[in-house]
Formats: C-alpha cells, sequence, structure tokens
C-alpha cells in the first residue's frame, strides 16, 4: 500500500502529464486578452508593457492588449463586468477584490511595494512629522497608492486628507515634475524601480519612510500591512536599504477567465521569467513560488494557475 506522499507524488506526476498534454494540444490556439494598467507615467504601464512583452516571447499564440485606466479602483471593477481579462491591482485592494467572493482570482504576484515619500535632495523635510500641513502628492486617483497612503497614514492616527494638503494626480508621471519645482513637498509612492521615482532619484531626490518606531506602530495596527525594505541600488544615489512597510500588488484574472487560458498564462510567464527582470527590474520577484505563497488561500488562485503550480510542485 503506498504511503500518503508516495500518493502525493503519483498524483502529481499524473497532473504534470496530463495538463502538459492539455497545454501542448492547446500551445497553437491563439488567445487574445486584454489588460488593464492605470495612468500613463506610473508603475503599472511599465510593468503592463514588460509583462506583454515578455508573454509574447515566450508564446507568440498568447496576445495581450495593455489599456490604460484610472488604476486600481477601476480595474477592480472592470474585471467584475467583464470588461477586461485581466488587471493589475495593488494591496488591500487586490485582497479585497478576491475575498468579496465575485470570481476574481489570482493570476500572479507583481512584485511588493514599500511605501515611502521621494523629496527633493535638498529638502529641509526629515521626518513624517515633518511632512504634516505640507502639500503631498499621493498618487493618481483611484490607484492603489492613494488605497496604501490611507491605511499607513492612518496606522499613524493620521488622516491624507485632514492632515495634509492632499493632491491626487491625474497622470501619475506628473509626480515627479510637482516635487522639483516645488508645488508638492513629496511625492509617496513604492516599491523598486517606480518610474516616478526613477525619474526623481535621477534628479537628485531623496527618499523618507517611517522609522522603527513609527512602522512598528503601523504593523500593529494594521496586519494586513507587512514589514518590507527597498534594496540599495533601487533608485540612483540610493546607497543603503530602506525599511518600511508595505503590500503585494497582484495580476488579477476576472471571473470565468477559462482554466485553459490561466494555465497558458502561467506556463508562459514561468517560461518568460528572466526575460520579464531584464526588461524590469522590479519584476525580479514575479516568479510562480511568489504567487504561490502570496495568498493563505489556494482558493483564491486561478484554477489554470492551480494547476500549473500544483504541476510544479509549489502547491499539495
Amino acid at each position: 500500500m503506498k504511503s500518503a506522499i508516495s500518493r502525493r507524488l503519483a498524483l502529481a506526476g499524473s497532473g504534470l502529464a496530463g495538463s502538459g498534454l492539455a497545454g501542448a494540444e492547446q500551445a497553437q490556439v491563439p488567445l487574445r486578452l486584454t489588460l488593464a494598467t492605470a495612468t500613463p507615467g506610473g508603475g503599472f504601464p511599465a510593468y503592463g508593457a514588460a509583462f506583454v512583452a515578455a508573454i509574447a516571447a515566450a508564446d507568440p499564440t498568447l496576445v495581450i492588449e495593455p489599456r490604460n485606466t484610472a488604476g486600481s479602483l477601476e480595474n477592480v471593477r472592470l474585471l467584475r463586468e467583464g470588461s477586461v481579462d485581466l488587471a493589475l491591482v495593488a494591496g488591500e485592494t487586490a485582497t479585497e477584490a478576491m475575498a468579496a467572493g465575485q470570481g476574481t482570482t489570482l493570476l500572479a504576484a507583481m512584485y511588493a511595494q514599500p511605501g515611502l515619500f521621494g523629496l527633493k535632495g535638498d529638502s529641509p523635510l526629515r521626518a513624517i512629522a515633518d511632512l504634516r500641513g505640507k502639500p503631498i502628492a499621493w498618487g493618481a486617483r483611484g490607484s492603489g497608492f492613494v488605497v496604501l497612503a490611507r491605511q499607513v497614514m492612518g496606522a499613524l492616527g493620521l488622516d491624507i486628507e485632514r492632515d495634509f494638503t492632499a493632491v491626487l494626480l491625474d497622470r501619475a508621471g506628473d509626480g515627479p515634475a510637482m516635487v522639483m519645482d516645488g508645488r508638492v513637498a513629496a511625492l509617496w509612492g513604492g516599491g523598486a524601480g517606480w518610474p516616478g521615482f526613477v525619474t526623481l532619484a535621477g534628479q537628485g531626490g531623496r527618499f523618507l519612510a517611517p522609522d522603527e518606531a513609527e512602522r512598528a506602530r503601523i504593523l500593529m495596527a494594521d496586519p494586513k500591512l507587512r514589514p518590507m525594505s527597498l534594496p540599495a541600488g533601487s533608485y540612483p544615489g540610493q546607497g543603503a536599504p530602506i525599511a518600511s512597510v508595505g503590500t503585494w500588488s497582484l495580476v488579477l484574472a476576472r471571473p470565468g477567465l477559462d482554466e485553459e487560458a490561466g494555465f497558458r498564462l502561467a506556463r508562459a510567464l514561468h517560461a518568460a521569467q528572466a526575460d520579464l527582470a531584464a526588461r524590469l527590474p522590479q519584476a525580479v520577484e514575479t516568479t510562480a513560488a511568489n504567487t504561490a505563497a502570496s495568498v493563505a488561500d489556494p482558493g483564491q488562485i486561478h484554477p489554470g494557475v492551480r494547476r500549473f503550480l500544483r504541476a510544479e510542485g509549489l502547491l499539495a
């Protein structure tokens, strides 16, 4: 009689063979999909462009059309309406979308986004307390960065409208110029390689994050946030890592997206891992292992992606 482990291995082997055959049979069937990103100049359109190109290189039969949107909040609505097939969604917005029980599922983990402020290099402001009452660009309207800002500041007992002069952008790419010409004191953003911070750092900007005591307070107040660190060298002139708090951004799939479509996307994305990271450094975190580990409930992962992850031995 086989042990439980042997039985699981046998089942996994059968699943791999079966799923591989199914994928091979369908590989030549062209599949066209749409991907919602965000406003021009932000991190999501940059990621979306790299994602689309890397998948097309790995499997030319997968054709994905990126679409600019207002950001995470609109993207969730578009998914639920079936107006797009895939969408990039940040942090708590993504978590809530999957937990709502309306069929939105996880296709892939994108990257971690530790939140922080970007300032002019010669700014005298050195702490979050110094930013109170100042004009702060919190991100594009409807973006996940605004949601993250409300979480982080709220955990510190602050409100982004009451305690600061809140500036919500029409285009994420407008933020760096507003910092450099003094219209705002700081730009809120996060993650490695975020375009707004790349521009700001290239002009001598620097970064400000919650200090150790503030991080402890934030994590105690909001357990949905996680301790995260921005690696040294993520931006020009950033010689040391920066500790902060944040969330993961995810690629979500609309309710009812065909299982085989999810499998083919997961397989192509896995094959394109090195290519995707070469196109966009922060996408080095887009791995099958991170996707498997990014949610506590495997039922929130798209069925086709689950099948792929099990075939790879990354899910039980």
